[in-house]
């Protein structure tokens, strides 16, 4: 299942913003972001559809004779059922969790096409994963630090109406409600991101044969590093944690962050 590269990128782009809008909605459980999410899944699900039309009726190949055209018409079934179950069932777990496993089919699919394509377009889109994997990551980090920055702000904000002192520099750190709702975003806006990015990570490694280690210090630095901000997601929405106590949460996750960013590549076998 050979297509232009561009092709492929676009593919990509329009599925994990998609992903990243069902990822909000489960979230936060807004319908506007759920339709925007549908609507960028089903260009998806239209471009593969064109795709295997061409693969089955123009070049007369049904596209399960090997393992990586298997893939995409799987990631293909994937999608199909995730666009019924989202349009006549509200099962926003099932739908979110489809769709991520589909996400990394289809990107193991399209990579290990690119592995085995013989121009040199291939083996740059399999480079571009690396690339994208390291800025996903980076970027989900910066929405992390900026969301520990404002928990860091409420918790002076706190401080000061407690002890009644610092009066005049209130205005400044903005009112406490408004510093823990902003730390939550980012950390909803960082977590898909992340997730994203290890996957393609994952996948990266995977289709280029370098040495992966799923034990290596950085790799399971940062699904650790998901893991606690997923948590931070969980005691927000399911237990109803707001202000210090979330806050403080918030500042103990920057400092595994911090670890796993600068203490842990220093070990690493794989990571620099």
């Amino acid at each position: 299942m050979f297509a232009a590269k561009w092709l492929y990128e676009i593919i990509l782009f329009i599925y994990g913003m998609s992903l990243i809008g069902y990822f909000i909605d489960f979230i936060k459980s807004n319908q506007r972001i759920n339709n925007l999410a549908f609507w960028l899944l089903s260009i998806v699900w239209l471009i593969q559809t064109i795709l295997l039309y061409n693969q089955t009726f123009i070049v007369k190949n049904f596209p399960i004779l090997t393992l990586n055209d298997g893939l995409f018409f799987y990631a293909w079934i994937l999608i199909f059922f995730s666009l019924v179950i989202n349009r006549l069932f509200s099962i926003h777990f099932i739908t979110l969790f489809t769709n991520l496993f589909s996400f990394f089919i289809l990107l193991l699919s399209i990579s290990l096409n690119a592995q085995h394509e013989v121009y040199e377009q291939g083996a740059q889109f399999v480079h571009e994963i690396l690339i994208i994997h390291i800025t996903l990551a980076i970027i989900s980090y910066g929405f992390f630090t900026i969301s520990f920055l404002l928990a860091l702000m409420y918790l002076l904000q706190y401080k000061f109406l407690k002890s009644k002192r610092g009066i005049r520099f209130m205005w400044r750190f903005g009112d406490l409600p408004k510093l823990d709702t902003f730390s939550f975003v980012c950390v909803v806006i960082g977590v898909p991101l992340l997730l994203i990015g290890i996957i393609l990570g994952v996948v990266w490694a995977y289709v280029s044969n370098a040495e992966f280690y799923w034990l290596d210090l950085k790799t399971l630095g940062s699904i650790l590093v998901l893991s606690v901000y997923i948590l931070y997601l969980i005691l927000w929405v399911g237990k109803g944690y707001r202000g210090k106590p979330i806050s403080l949460y918030n500042v103990g996750a920057f400092l595994v962050l911090l670890v796993n960013f600068f203490l842990f590549g220093v070990f690493s076998n794989f990571h620099f």
